[in-house]
């Protein structure tokens, strides 16, 4: 069982950046992939972005990719999202999500463990 909380998001301007985290409880965290993903208002959960349980792989969807950067640390059980070049087509919620799993999963029905999401908002 893991239970995963985010925080971190906000109301910025274009160009700014973001730091989104992603803490989690559960033993076996450390052997789970975990992947962020987000939502805009009427359109579907997409992928943003996956990393491995070792923090060796990372996977990126093509619209985030060379402005976002995942990370995690599995002595803090944390995975950070870092956004930079903010867009106005950034704004989503943004969700983080876990598997116990050696893969780097990008489809949304892989992940098991869900948070709650936290609102990012970039104003043009």
């Amino acid at each position: 069982q893991v239970q995963l909380v985010e925080s971190g998001g906000g109301l910025v301007q274009a160009g700014d950046s973001l730091r989104l985290s992603c803490a989690a409880s559960g033993r076996t965290f450390s052997s789970s992939a975990v992947g962020w993903f987000r939502q805009a208002p009427g359109k579907d959960r997409e992928f943003v972005a996956s990393i491995n349980w070792a923090g060796t792989e990372r996977r990126y969807a093509d619209s985030v990719k060379g402005r976002f950067t995942i990370s995690r640390d599995n002595a803090k059980n944390t995975v950070d999202l870092q956004m930079n070049s903010l867009k106005p087509d950034d704004t989503a919620v943004y969700y983080c999500a876990a598997k116990e799993t050696i893969l780097v999963p990008t489809a949304r029905y892989d992940y098991r463990y869900w948070g709650q999401g936290t609102q990012v908002t970039v104003s043009s």
